[in-house]
């Protein structure tokens, strides 16, 4: 049987969306360079990153060369695509932290022993050297504003309340540069993004043509949604952040247990390395009488979480997931709390803001529930927990013997939210 090629592979994982040339299907048959350009709006990628970042791994293992550029300079404008408003723009500083964490991030998360070495590019390293009437004459005489205009992403945008500035209306022409100047500087032929960016990426092929260079590809994925259209990148409470820093792995490891069943299945396709009979066995238990549910959800988590944060953040996070489960027999005591309690959300009351007071009156106040009647509803629907023990009177009043070695409280609303206090 003739193996499959990255194309295939990445198509039968739901993880294609468009090719700007069928020709892509023959040439990955021969090592290739590949590329996906990622701006540091923000000192951490989130979660709907994650689908650009598993690509270049797919490509890795197929031979390719994989290559994720930072967009130092890009990032100073922002992208329109996909957004309704302007990004609030960063300052230098801002800009360069971001570049060094999400750097470190990469470093981090390509871990190779054998096979094609992942690289890394800087396009504030090439922008640095343009002045805009350099830039305006080499490279902006070659973009027509016809074609521009067309862009989906301008196009929503010129349509919408707040318009486009010009400033993001070039934006285009520096994603377009940036694909033109890896080719010739890197050997890079292939760029990889999500939906909206199909008009960045055809716009740098253009490009790349008029100033007779070598055939550029493109290929396209869906972007990362839930079933109901809604991105996966964020929850209620923010971004789900890939840097430990800002999520901790428990955390990151609780989102993905999270996502409902109409969406694991999907997930485990675009954003793990299982083979797709695996996948397609959990599926078919999941219709099965006795199936324990989460079960898929909990395979996802810890592919996903393993990827993220290594195998030693995916234990964490298994630990504090064991030791804090509501009804667990597990052993609470400081030294545990502890050191669980940078994986998991804290908050810190005086002594006398909890001893004497209703349990339902405190949860509410650290934000574990969002007001005291919706505290007092989670004890008459069986859902609150203290120190892994239920609570089911609403006048339940906290008491010092509660506090774990005269500290700590761990303060549970279900199963899946927890917040460790810690008394002053």
């Amino acid at each position: 049987m003739k193996k499959k090629n990255i194309i295939e592979v990445l198509e039968e994982r739901g993880f294609f969306d468009a090719l700007t040339s069928e020709d892509l299907r023959e040439a990955v048959n021969k090592p290739l360079k590949v590329y996906v350009g990622f701006d540091p709006t923000a000192d951490s990628l989130h979660l709907g990153n994650l689908i650009g970042i598993i690509a270049l791994t797919w490509f890795q293992k197929y031979g390719h060369t994989p290559i994720a550029l930072l967009g130092g300079a890009t990032g100073r404008i922002g992208d329109p695509s996909g957004r309704s408003t302007e990004r609030n723009l960063l300052d230098d500083e801002t800009l360069s932290h971001n570049v060094r964490c999400i750097e470190a991030f990469f470093q981090r998360i390509f871990r190779v022993s054998d096979g094609p070495q992942p690289l890394m590019g800087y396009n504030n390293d090439w922008y640095s050297r343009f002045s805009m009437i350099d830039f305006l004459r080499d490279v902006g005489k070659y973009f027509r504003i016809g074609p521009m205009l067309a862009k989906e992403s301008v196009r929503a945008r010129m349509e919408s309340e707040e318009g486009l500035s010009l400033t993001e209306f070039c934006y285009q022409t520096l994603q377009g540069y940036d694909f033109h100047y890896l080719n010739q500087h890197m050997g890079v032929t292939v760029q990889m993004g999500g939906s909206d960016q199909w008009g960045n990426i055809t716009a740098g092929i253009d490009f790349n043509r008029k100033l007779g260079g070598t055939p550029l590809y493109g290929l396209t994925f869906p972007l990362l949604t839930r079933s109901d259209g809604k991105k996966f990148g964020k929850s209620e409470s923010g971004a789900i952040w890939l840097s430990s820093e800002k999520l901790s792995p428990y955390q990151f490891y609780q989102h993905l247990v999270r996502f409902p069943d109409a969406d694991v299945i999907s997930l485990l396709k675009m954003l793990t390395f299982l083979p797709l009979e695996e996948i397609a066995q959990i599926e078919r238990e999941m219709t099965m009488p006795g199936y324990v549910p989460n079960t898929a959800q909990k395979k996802l988590a810890e592919e996903v979480t393993r990827f993220v944060h290594g195998e030693s953040g995916l234990q964490a996070a298994l630990k504090v997931t064991e030791g804090i489960a509501p009804g667990s027999q597990s052993t609470l005591d400081s030294a545990v709390l502890q050191e669980l309690s940078s994986d998991m959300p804290n908050a810190t009351l005086h002594l006398a803001e909890v001893v004497g007071q209703k349990y339902t009156d405190v949860i509410a106040k650290i934000g574990l529930v969002d007001s005291k009647s919706e505290a007092v509803r989670l004890v008459k629907n069986g859902g609150a927990y203290l120190n892994n023990e239920r609570v089911s009177d609403p006048l339940f009043l906290l008491t010092s013997a509660h506090l774990i070695d005269g500290i700590y409280l761990l303060l549970s609303a279900g199963k899946k939210k927890r917040i460790l206090l810690k008394t002053i």
